[in-house]
């Protein structure tokens, strides 16, 4: 099964490369991969097509991702997609809080391919024999 991804970060580097990354990884199949250069631009594109998981920066103009995830949680047809947090920010307080808020997992930037592919295959398991 191919999953569809959701990137979403002010940086369009940041996307490409991640995109770079998750197309490397082993055993990761993917289908389309989206982008978004913020939370208001995800959401639309949530609207619009089927995402199996979001990777998201925190800081980003227009809509943060925190703001993202909270509007997530209120839709019924989006409080499922699993979403990472990709950031700079780090602080053990705000990694709590966006855990409380629904997301799934925080990867630290600068990252790996290791730490991507893990997190990947931790949530969403192994149908596909990881």
């Amino acid at each position: 099964m191919a999953y569809n991804v959701l990137i979403v970060d002010d940086s369009a580097t940041t996307r490409a490369i991640i995109a770079r990354t998750l197309h490397i990884v082993p055993a990761v199949q993917l289908g389309e991969v989206f982008e978004a250069s913020n939370g208001q631009e995800a959401l639309e594109v949530l609207d619009q097509n089927w995402v199996d998981m979001v990777f998201a920066d925190i800081n980003m103009p227009v809509m943060d991702g925190v703001a993202m995830v909270e509007q997530m949680a209120m839709r019924k047809d989006m409080e499922r997609i699993p979403v990472v947090i990709v950031s700079t920010e780090g602080s053990e307080t705000r990694i709590e809080e966006l855990l409380r808020k629904g997301v799934r997992a925080y990867i630290r930037k600068p990252f790996t391919a290791e730490q991507v592919g893990q997190v990947f295959r931790e949530i969403l398991g192994d149908a596909d024999g990881f």
